[in-house]
C-alpha cells in the first residue's frame, strides 16, 4: 500500500486544450507498468475541451454540476451526476459544463510506449456548443 499525501497544487487547464476556465486536480499517476491517469476536472459555466481524442479511449465519470459531451457528428448530449460516459479509442469528442452550471468529472485515461494519452484538435466553436439541447 501507497498512500500519497495531496502536495501536487491544482493545474489551470491551458489554452491550447480548453475554452473557458477549467481546472485540474491530479488524482492517479502510477508507474510503468500500469497505464492508467486519472484527474479530476473543473469545468466553470461555459468551458470546454477542444476536441480531442484518445488512442486508448477516455472514460468520464460525473461528480458534480451539468455538464455536455460530443462526439464527432453526435448529437451534443447532457451529462449528470453519476454518468459515466466511454470515448471509444481515437474517437474525436469534446466535453465540458452546461453555460449556465459548473460540471466536475473524473477523466480516465490509458497510454503506453506505443500511445499518447490524447491528441488535441480544434477548438469547439460556439456554433457546435450552441447546439446543445436545454439542460434546466
Amino acid at each position: 500500500m501507497q498512500i500519497t499525501r495531496s502536495s501536487i497544487d491544482t493545474a489551470k487547464g491551458p489554452a491550447d486544450w480548453f475554452t473557458g476556465d477549467v481546472y485540474i486536480d491530479a488524482v492517479a499517476a502510477a508507474p510503468a507498468p500500469s497505464r492508467v491517469t486519472a484527474g479530476l476536472v473543473h469545468f466553470m459555466p461555459g468551458a470546454r475541451t477542444h476536441w480531442h481524442r484518445h488512442p486508448l479511449g477516455q472514460t468520464v465519470f460525473v461528480t458534480e454540476g451539468i455538464g455536455l459531451c460530443q462526439r464527432r457528428s453526435g448529437p451534443v448530449e447532457v451529462i449528470r451526476p453519476g454518468d459515466r460516459v466511454l470515448f471509444e479509442p481515437d474517437e474525436e469528442h469534446w466535453h465540458g459544463a452546461a453555460p449556465n452550471r459548473l460540471m466536475v468529472h473524473l477523466a480516465i485515461n490509458e497510454s503506453d510506449a506505443d500511445h499518447d494519452v490524447v491528441h488535441w484538435l480544434a477548438p469547439v466553436t460556439d456554433a457546435e456548443y450552441a447546439a446543445a439541447p436545454a439542460t434546466g
